[in-house]
C-alpha cells in the first residue's frame, strides 16, 4: 500500500512539475517579447522553437529531479529546504538543456528569455509543489481514504514504526495499538499507541478495530513468533509487512547492496557519498575562493589589528582531526597569547579567558576569528558545512565516552555546521552537539548547506557560547 501511495504522488508530482515547466516558458516568452522588458532588436521570433523543447524538458528535467531526490513521493525535506533543492535541479537542467542547444545551429534562443524562464520556473515549480502536498495531505487525511494498521512487537524497533507511521499522515495509515507478549506493557502506551494484546489475540484485535494493515516488528530472536503470526494473519487477508530488526545497529539509515547476486545491507551509507561529494566539494571550491576574494579586505584589517596588538604571530595553526579521523593543520586568526598553553596544557576556552588578548576576545566573539579556514576550505581539509573539527587531545578524550562520536568524522569538518548555529559551541552539551552533527550527516541535502549558512550569516552575532 505504501509502494502504490508514493508510486502515485511520484506519478503525480512528475506531471505537477512538468506543467509548472511549461507554463514557466510559455510566460518567459510573453515576458520577453510582448512586454519587452528589454529592447528587441532582432525581430520577435516564432514561438514553435520554443514549443519544440516541450519534449526535451520532459526528458531532462524529470531525470534531474530524480537524482537530485525531489522525487522521493512524500515530502523529505522543510519548505525552504525544498525550494532550495529545486533551484538546484532547475539550474542543473538548464545547464544540461543549453549544452545541448549549444550543438543546434538554425535557430538562436534568447539567454535572457532562458534567464526569465529560470526563475518562473522554480517560482511555479516550488508553489506547484506546496500545493500538491496540501491537496495530499487533505486527500490522505479524509477518513474514506485512510487505512488502519496494527503493530506487532513494543520493543524499540515497534516504537520507531509506529512511530515513523505517525509521523507521515500523508501515507494514509492510522496505528491503532501494538501486539506484545510481555505481560509488562499490557495496557501501557508508547509513542502514543496503546498495547492491546498479546500475538495470539491478533484476530479478535483485528476484527475489533477494522485492521487493514499488519507491520511486524518483532526481535531479531523471535523468528518462531513470527512464522506463527504470519500463519495466523493469512486468512484475514491483512496486508502484512516485515521489518527487519536491523535498528538495533542503525536507525533506518541501511542501504542493500548487490554482490554477484547476494543481498548486503550496508549499515554505514550517508547521502554524502559518491555524486554527492562532487557536487559539494564543487560548491566549496566555488564560494570558497569567492569568498576569500571578496572578504581580503576584512582579512587585511583584522590582520593588522593582530599585528599591532603585540608579540606573536598573526596566524595560528593547530591539529585538528578531519575526514576518516585524519589530522590536518586548521588556520586560525592568533586570539590568545603566546604559549597559552604551556602551563595550563590543552583545554577548552571559558568566557573571560585570562589567556585572550584584547583583540581576540573581540574576534572570537564574532567567530571572525574562524574566516582563515577558507584556506582550509580551498585546499580541501575543510568544507563550508561540516561537524566542527576538535583537537585530537579532545577526540580521545570523547570517543571513550561516546562511542558515537566517531561517526562524525565520515564527513569533512566544517567552518559552521548543524550545531553551530543552534548555538551549540564551546562550553555547550557535547552529546547535543553530537547529535545534531549526526542528524546533519544522516540528512544531507544541498539545500541544507545553503540553509546551515544562511542562518550563520543571519545569527553569527548572537551565539552565546562564542568566546
Amino acid at each position: 500500500m505504501i509502494d502504490e501511495k508514493l508510486r502515485i504522488n511520484r506519478t503525480v508530482l512528475v506531471a505537477v512539475d512538468l506543467a509548472a515547466t511549461y507554463l514557466a516558458l510559455f510566460l518567459a516568452f510573453h515576458l520577453r517579447f510582448d512586454l519587452e522588458i528589454y529592447p528587441i532588436t532582432k525581430g520577435v521570433p516564432p514561438f514553435a522553437p520554443y514549443v519544440a523543447l516541450f519534449p526535451i524538458i520532459t526528458l531532462i528535467w524529470p531525470v534531474v529531479f530524480y537524482f537530485r531526490g525531489l522525487l522521493q513521493g512524500r515530502p523529505q525535506r522543510s519548505r525552504v529546504e525544498e525550494a532550495f533543492a529545486v533551484a538546484i535541479a532547475v539550474a542543473v537542467s538548464m545547464l544540461v538543456l543549453n549544452a545541448g542547444l549549444a550543438f543546434y545551429r538554425d535557430f538562436t534562443y534568447s539567454r535572457l528569455l532562458f534567464g526569465f524562464f529560470a526563475v518562473l520556473d522554480v517560482t511555479f515549480v516550488v508553489a506547484g509543489r506546496v500545493v500538491f502536498w496540501d491537496v495530499m495531505a487533505r486527500l490522505w487525511s479524509s477518513s474514506r481514504h485512510r487505512r488502519r494498521a496494527l503493530v506487532a512487537g513494543a520493543g524499540e524497533l515497534g516504537r520507531m514504526v509506529a512511530a515513523k507511521l505517525g509521523q507521515h499522515r500523508e501515507l494514509g495509515l492510522d496505528v491503532v495499538g501494538f501486539l506484545d507478549d510481555d505481560p509488562g506493557k499490557a495496557g501501557a502506551r508508547f509513542e502514543g499507541f496503546p498495547v492491546l494484546g498479546t500475538l495470539d489475540e491478533i484476530e479478535a484485535i483485528a476484527r475489533s478495530q477494522r485492521v487493514d494493515q499488519l507491520y511486524v516488528a518483532l526481535p531479531i530472536g523471535a523468528q518462531h513468533k513470527t512464522v506463527r503470526l504470519l500463519k495466523r494473519a493469512e486468512p484475514m487477508l491483512l496486508a502484512v509487512r516485515v521489518v527487519p530488526d536491523l535498528l538495533q545497529y542503525y536507525a533506518l539509515r541501511a542501504g542493500v547492496e548487490d554482490l554477484d547476486g547476494i543481498p548486503v545491507i550496508n549499515l554505514s551509507q550517508i547521502p554524502l557519498a559518491g555524486w554527492n561529494t562532487l557536487v559539494k566539494r564543487v560548491m566549496d571550491l566555488v564560494l570558497g575562493s569567492l569568498a576569500c576574494v571578496l572578504l581580503s579586505p576584512v582579512l587585511a584589517v583584522i590582520a593588522v589589528l593582530v599585528a599591532l596588538e603585540g608579540r606573536g604571530a598573526v596566524f595560528y595553526r593547530q591539529l585538528r582531526m578531519g575526514l576518516d579521523g585524519k589530522p590536518f593543520r586548521i588556520i586560525k586568526f592568533r586570539t590568545m597569547i603566546p604559549d597559552a598553553e604551556v602551563d595550563s596544557g590543552p583545554r577548552f576556552a571559558v568566557r573571560n579567558d585570562p589567556r585572550t588578548t584584547r583583540v581576540g576576545a573581540w574576534l572570537r566573539r564574532f567567530s571572525l576569528d574562524e574566516l582563515p579556514q577558507l584556506v582550509n576550505v580551498v585546499r580541501g581539509d575543510m568544507s563550508l558545512v561540516g561537524p566542527r573539527p576538535e583537537r585530537p587531545e579532545f577526540v580521545a578524550r570523547f570517543r571513550e565516552r561516546y562511542p558515537e562520536y566517531m561517526s562524525r568524522h565520515r564527513v569533512r569538518a566544517g567552518i559552521t555546521g548543524w550545531a553551530q548555529v543552534h548555538d551549540l559551541r564551546g562550553q555547550s552539551s557535547i552529546r547535543k552537539r553530537i547529535a545534531y552533527d549526526l542528524y546533519y550527516i544522516d540528512n544531507w541535502t544541498l539545500g541544507l548547506d545553503f540553509k546551515i549558512l544562511w542562518l550563520t550569516v543571519m545569527r553569527f552575532w548572537r551565539h552565546r557560547h562564542a568566546y
